[in-house]
């Protein structure tokens, strides 16, 4: 698989809104078997713009993912996608979707979670707040869960030390009501 550069250099703090993106996949155990996660996240205000949830982690599961971001967030000129190696991320059918979109590849070193470790820390926020705390019986189960934590919680209601303690769709607002007010 293709290897790109590491654009992002463990530099977590950026100006606004869609300059980067980062992305990862994470494991859920439930009584049918693995649940896989695959997150996508504007590292400006950490909130998490696409996701995905299956059973296998194929790279159209992370397509998926990408492709509700860019729903969620338009892609904006110079935009960063920083992912690890991963095959699914490596993958032709993604990368070809993320030059379709004017996104550039950035991925992590060779095994160093540190590179992105904004993502990782997402994954490890939601097992420690809710995943650790349920015995999911049924992916089903676990997808509603999970798509509550994101929707209902962890984007409108869970601070951020780095977003000045405000959640993400607060900070995100924050942003955008200084751009407007400094346009007046």
């Amino acid at each position: 698989m293709p290897i790109y550069p590491n654009l992002l250099k463990q530099q977590f703090k950026v100006d606004r809104p869609g300059q980067v993106w980062v992305g990862d996949i994470t494991y859920i155990w439930t009584g049918e078997g693995w649940l896989y996660l695959a997150s996508m996240m504007d590292l400006y205000s950490r909130r998490l713009i696409g996701w995905a949830m299956g059973e296998r982690m194929t790279k159209e599961f992370v397509i998926t993912a990408l492709k509700r971001a860019m729903v969620t967030q338009s892609p904006t000129k110079g935009l960063i996608h920083h992912s690890d190696r991963g095959s699914q991320y490596a993958s032709n059918d993604y990368q070809k979707l993320l030059r379709k979109n004017g996104i550039t590849t950035s991925m992590s070193r060779k095994g160093n979670c540190y590179d992105n470790a904004c993502i990782e820390s997402f994954h490890g926020i939601i097992k420690r707040e809710l995943i650790f705390h349920e015995n999911y019986k049924t992916r089903n189960q676990a997808k509603r869960s999970i798509f509550k934590y994101i929707v209902s919680f962890y984007n409108y209601k869970r601070i951020h030390s780095t977003n000045e303690y405000m959640s993400p769709i607060v900070y995100e607002k924050k942003y955008y009501k200084r751009l407007i007010n400094t346009a007046v």
